[in-house]
């Protein structure tokens, strides 16, 4: 099976879908943190700018199924996306790229590489994520108080079946 997914008509510009590759990391890392800074701007994470990269170098990229987004020489890498073990434990894109169909990609992208159903959780808080996946498919199984998760932060189990 082929690990390039060709740019789709809704893109404006050519980006590409691919797996991650060591030298990927920082970058990969750092839409995380531009992502999530602004997406969930009230949620205190409890790991650093630098535990995050250390995380992504040492463990995300070698270790997970992490896709990125590739815009090229003219955008670099825009996105990022995590599988493992039927999870879809992240899907972020740069803030600027947000709007032109790279997460419908990845979740399209998702589903192919995990025909038997996919699972994720996403914070309560995060409504738009919530009508994302809502859009996708995934239907809330189960909401938490959060006492599970780093961030003390109450969140929502998704579910795919197909």
């Amino acid at each position: 099976m082929s690990t390039e997914v060709p740019a789709q008509p809704s893109v404006p510009s050519p980006v590409n879908l691919r797996r991650a590759t060591a030298p990927d990391a920082p970058a990969a890392a750092d839409v995380w943190l531009r992502s999530f800074a602004a997406a969930l701007p009230t949620i205190v994470r409890p790991r650093t700018d630098d535990d995050v990269r250390h995380h992504f170098r040492e463990v995300v990229v070698p270790l997970r199924e992490t896709w990125v987004a590739d815009a090229g020489a003219g955008g670099g890498i825009v996105g990022v996306m995590v599988l493992n073990a039927g999870e879809l434990s992240q899907l972020y894109l740069r803030p600027d790229w947000r709007g032109r169909g790279l997460g419908d990609r990845f979740v399209a992208l998702a589903k192919d590489r995990n025909p038997g159903g996919l699972g994720l959780w996403t914070f309560q808080i995060n409504k738009p994520a919530h009508r994302f996946y809502e859009r996708h498919g995934f239907v809330a199984v189960r909401y938490t108080d959060g006492s599970g998760n780093e961030e003390h932060e109450p969140d929502v189990r998704y579910e795919w079946r197909p």
